[in-house]
């Protein structure tokens, strides 16, 4: 579990304010994937807390954390290049 407080008001979540409190929990599902649940509390920005969940599969691909590339305005043009790499490779020739 994961607890987060003390945000500023220069943090927004749906509206959140500097009163929001994050917790988050990981939790093992099996060999190849892993429940991720938050729950955002904010009494002063929403009527009650609020949760949602995933569940995340292993891949044998290559990820990157979001945050890594934030303001990272060629990553969108390494994408687009990757992807239509993808698709010619499958195109018939």
């Amino acid at each position: 579990m994961v607890e987060s407080t003390n945000f500023t008001d220069q943090t927004s979540v749906r509206g959140s304010d500097q009163h929001l409190r994050v917790v988050e929990r990981f939790t093992r599902e099996g060999p190849d994937a892993l429940h991720y649940e938050y729950t955002i509390d904010n009494p002063t920005a929403f009527t009650r807390l609020w949760t949602a969940a995933f569940t995340m599969t292993r891949t044998a691909e290559r990820m990157h954390e979001f945050a890594c590339h934030e303001g990272n305005y060629g990553m969108a043009n390494i994408l687009r290049a990757a992807r239509f790499g993808e698709r010619e490779s499958t195109r018939p020739r």
